[in-house]
């Protein structure tokens, strides 16, 4: 009776576990390389504060995201495109932070901007920064998106590094 009731609770446990692994897979992320690439949204951060004029910023951000893209297809094994739209949430974040804080250079170099905030509506154009915290993150998802798509075109394109035993020929 005992060892019926035992194997019972064996069989329930694995049956349980291959249920939870069903429906909750791990997710196998490369973290230190989504963090390395988003240091690319910093640097971005503060080219954007007065050094890169807002009409050639598309330009260096299409350049940014085929750069990461092609070197998330390189070095992930999977997940390329989940990846790829966390650098961009991460980017979103050194943003917005970066822009929050140096909130008048930034203004003081974008008028357009400026303006744009003169013309929403009363919360978020009494104060801006509210404004960017809100957008910032819609932005993000959006490029997160692109970028991800990015880097699952790249992984089908990109040859992956041979990873062969050292000294066997």
């Amino acid at each position: 009776m005992f060892l019926t009731g035992f194997i019972i609770n064996c069989i329930s446990l694995v049956y349980l576990k291959n249920l939870v692994y069903l429906f909750y897979k791990p997710l196998i992320m490369n973290w230190k390389l989504v963090l390395q690439l988003s240091l690319f949204g910093l640097v971005m951060a503060f080219g954007t504060l007065s050094l890169i004029p807002q009409a050639f910023e598309p330009f260096f951000w299409l350049v940014i995201f085929i750069f990461c893209a092609y070197i998330i297809a390189r070095v992930c094994t999977q997940k390329y495109f989940l990846n790829g739209f966390m650098v961009s949430i991460f980017n979103c974040v050194w943003i917005v932070a970066v822009h929050i804080i140096f909130y008048k250079v930034y203004m003081d170099h974008h008028p357009d901007m400026a303006a744009m905030n003169e013309k929403m509506p009363p919360p978020l154009s009494i104060h801006p920064r509210l404004a960017m915290v809100t957008t910032g993150p819609v932005i993000g998802i959006i490029s997160g998106l692109i970028q991800g798509l990015f880097a699952f075109i790249a992984s089908k394109i990109v040859k992956k590094k041979n990873v062969s035993a050292a000294g066997v020929q």
